[in-house]
C-alpha cells in the first residue's frame, strides 16, 4: 500500500484533518552520455483537481500530464480527481524527453491504491506512453540499464522495443512492457522476464570495397597505414579524382570492434536515438556531416547537451568532405578533441564530458576551381583566402597528407589494385601487434599515443632519430609533427612485421608529412 499521512492542523480555530498520499518510483534521466537515477515522488491530497510536475522538467516532461491521464483512462484505470504534485528528484538535474511517462503513471497508480507498492519498490520504470496506453521505445536504454545495474536495481521495466538493447547488460532482470496495464502483472510478480536473443547488428550488407578503385596505389597505401595505426589523414586533389571514394572505403579495412568498444558505440548511438533494436553494433561508425554543420553540431552542445558528430564517430571515422567549405569556427573546434580524445561542454553551470576518440579523414581541393597546377583559373588572392580557412595548427594534426592524382587511362581500364579483405587482414595483424605492445595501457593503436607516451614507448635507433632531427632542423616538421611522423613510422613497421623502426620506414612516414595545402610542410 502507498504511504498515507494524516496530520491535524488548526485553521481559524477549527481542527482540520489533512490526508495525503505519497508514493515513490525509480526511473532514470540521460545526463550527457550517462544515466542518472531519478525518484518520481507523487503527492495526492484533497483540493481542486490539478496536475503539477516539478523538478526542472522540459516541455516534453510537462506534457506527460496529458499522456498519462489519457493512457490511464484508456487502460481502465481510475485517474485521481485531486490535487496531484509530481516531483522529479534530484530537483537540480534537468529532465528532458518523454521517458518519464511510465514511471509517473506507475507512481500515480501506487498512490491511488491500484498497484501494489511493494511489487515495484525495487524496480525501475522507463518508457513513453501513447494515449491508448501502449508503451513506446525511448533513447538511451543501454545507458539506463548500465546505471540500474550499478545502482543494484533488481528489475528494469522498459518498452518491448528496447528490451533487446537493455538485455545486453548482465546482472539485471529486464521486463518488456508493451502496455501500461502490464504494470499490474509486474507488481503481482506475474510478468515474465525478457530472455536475450543472440543477435549482432554486424555487416548488414556488403559495403564499398577497395576493388572498386582503379589506380591510386599511393593513396591506398596511405589509407592502409591510417587504418593500421588509427591515424588522421587528409586527401588533397582535383575534383573527381577519387578522394571521397577512398574515404568511404576506409571502414571496410578497419578491424571489428571489440566487445567494450561495441558497447560504447551502441550506448552512444542509443543516447542519440540512432540505434536499432538488434543487439550490439559491430560495424565501426562512419559519420560524414555536411559542411554547413555548426560547431555545436560537430562537437556537441545545445541547451540540453547532446553528443555531436565527433562523439558519434567514436571508435570509427569522421569524414569531412570539402574541408575548406566548413566554417573556420567549426574547424577550429576540432583541435581540442583531436588532442584529448574527449569533448568538454559546459552549460548552465553543468559540465558534460563526451568521448571523441575517432579517426579524422578529410578531403579538399587545391583551390576554389579545383583544377590546380597550370589549369587553375584562380587568382593568388582567391587561393590564399581558400586555404586560409584551414589553419596550420589544424593541418598539423593530420598524421598523413596524401595528394591524390587522377588515374591514367591505362589504370582506369586495368583491374583493381587490391581488395578490402586482403588489406583488412594486414591491418588486423598490425593492430594485434599494437594491442600486445600496449597491453596494460588505455591504448589500442599508435594513433592514440600522446607526445610523452611516444617518446617513452617508441625508442627508435640513432639513425632514425637523425633523419627526424634533420627534418626538424630544416623546418619541415613541428614538434607535434615530429611525434606524429614517428608514430606513423611505427605503424609502417607494424605492417612490415618489424620489431624496430628503420630508416626506410621513417622516410616513408616523412613523405606523408609533406602537404600541398598552404605553405607546404608540417
Amino acid at each position: 500500500m502507498p504511504n498515507r499521512y494524516e496530520r491535524v492542523l488548526f485553521r481559524n480555530g477549527f481542527r482540520v484533518r489533512v490526508r495525503t498520499v505519497l508514493s515513490k518510483v525509480t526511473t532514470y534521466a540521460i545526463d550527457g552520455v550517462r544515466a542518472r537515477r531519478v525518484t518520481v515522488e507523487v503527492d495526492i491530497r484533497r483540493g481542486l483537481p490539478s496536475f503539477a510536475v516539478v523538478g526542472l522538467p522540459d516541455a516534453a516532461v510537462r506534457e506527460s500530464r496529458e499522456r498519462v491521464r489519457a493512457a490511464m483512462l484508456n487502460e481502465g484505470f481510475e485517474f485521481p480527481q485531486n490535487r496531484i504534485t509530481v516531483n522529479l528528484a534530484p530537483a537540480d538535474l534537468q529532465k528532458a524527453g518523454p521517458a518519464f511517462d511510465l514511471a509517473i503513471a506507475g507512481a500515480l497508480l501506487v498512490a491511488g491504491g491500484q498497484l501494489r507498492a511493494d511489487g515495484i519498490a525495487g524496480a525501475g520504470l522507463v518508457g513513453e506512453l501513447s494515449l491508448d496506453g501502449s508503451v513506446r521505445p525511448v533513447r538511451g536504454t543501454l545507458a539506463i540499464a548500465e546505471a540500474a545495474r550499478d545502482d543494484l536495481i533488481g528489475t528494469l521495466a522498459v518498452p518491448a522495443g528496447n528490451a533487446e538493447e537493455a538485455s545486453l547488460v548482465n546482472g539485471l532482470k529486464i521486463a518488456a512492457v508493451s502496455r501500461l496495464s502490464e504494470l499490474a502483472s509486474l507488481a503481482a510478480d506475474e510478468l515474465g522476464f525478457y530472455e536475450r536473443h543472440e543477435i549482432d547488428a554486424e555487416e548488414d550488407a556488403a559495403g564499398p570495397d577497395l576493388r572498386d578503385l582503379r589506380g591510386h596505389a599511393f593513396s591506398q597505401r596511405a589509407l592502409e597505414i591510417a587504418a593500421a595505426g588509427g591515424h588522421n589523414v587528409i586527401f588533397n586533389g582535383p575534383p573527381g579524382c577519387g578522394k571521397t571514394m577512398l574515404a568511404r572505403r576506409l571502414p571496410s579495412i578497419l578491424p571489428r570492434l571489440t566487445d567494450d568498444e561495441a558497447l560504447e558505440v551502441t550506448r552512444l548511438q542509443s543516447i542519440a536515438g540512432r540505434s536499432k533494436p538488434r543487439g550490439l553494433v559491430r560495424r565501426r561508425p562512419f559519420r560524414s556531416p555536411h559542411h554547413t554543420i555548426s560547431a555545436a553540431g560537430l562537437v556537441g552542445g545545445g541547451s540540453t547537451p547532446m553528443p555531436g558528430e565527433v562523439t558519434l564517430a567514436t571508435h570509427g571515422v569522421l569524414f569531412l568532405d570539402e574541408l575548406a567549405e566548413f566554417s573556420t569556427r567549426t574547424l577550429e573546434s576540432l583541435r581540442q578533441p583531436l588532442e584529448d580524445g574527449s569533448v568538454t561542454v559546459t552549460r548552465s553551470q553543468r559540465t558534460h564530458e563526451f568521448p571523441a576518440r575517432f579517426m579524422l579523414v578529410a578531403a579538399t581541393n587545391p583551390c576554389p576551381c579545383g583544377a590546380g597546377g597550370n589549369r587553375c583559373r584562380c587568382t593568388p588572392a582567391e587561393v590564399q583566402r581558400y586555404t586560409r580557412r584551414m589553419s596550420g595548427p589544424l593541418l598539423d594534426r593530420f598524421d598523413i597528407h596524401c595528394h591524390v592524382q587522377r588515374p591514367t587511362a591505362a589504370e582506369v581500364e586495368s583491374g583493381p589494385v587490391t581488395c578490402s579483405q586482403d588489406v583488412r587482414t594486414r591491418v588486423q595483424s598490425a593492430r594485434e601487434r599494437q594491442i600486445e605492445r600496449y597491453s596494460g595501457l588505455p591504448l589500442h593503436c599508435n594513433g592514440h599515443l600522446d607526445g610523452a607516451q611516444t617518446r617513452r614507448l617508441l625508442r627508435p635507433p640513432e639513425s632514425v632519430r637523425d633523419l627526424l632531427n634533420d627534418a626538424y632542423r630544416r623546418g619541415a616538421l613541428t614538434m607535434r609533427g615530429y611525434d606524429r611522423a614517428l608514430r606513423v613510422a611505427r605503424t609502417i613497421a607494424d605492417l612490415d612485421g618489424s620489431e624496430a623502426i628503420d630508416e626506410e620506414q621513417v622516410s616513408e612516414a616523412l613523405a606523408f608529412r609533406v602537404s600541398e595545402i598552404g605553405d607546404g610542410v608540417s
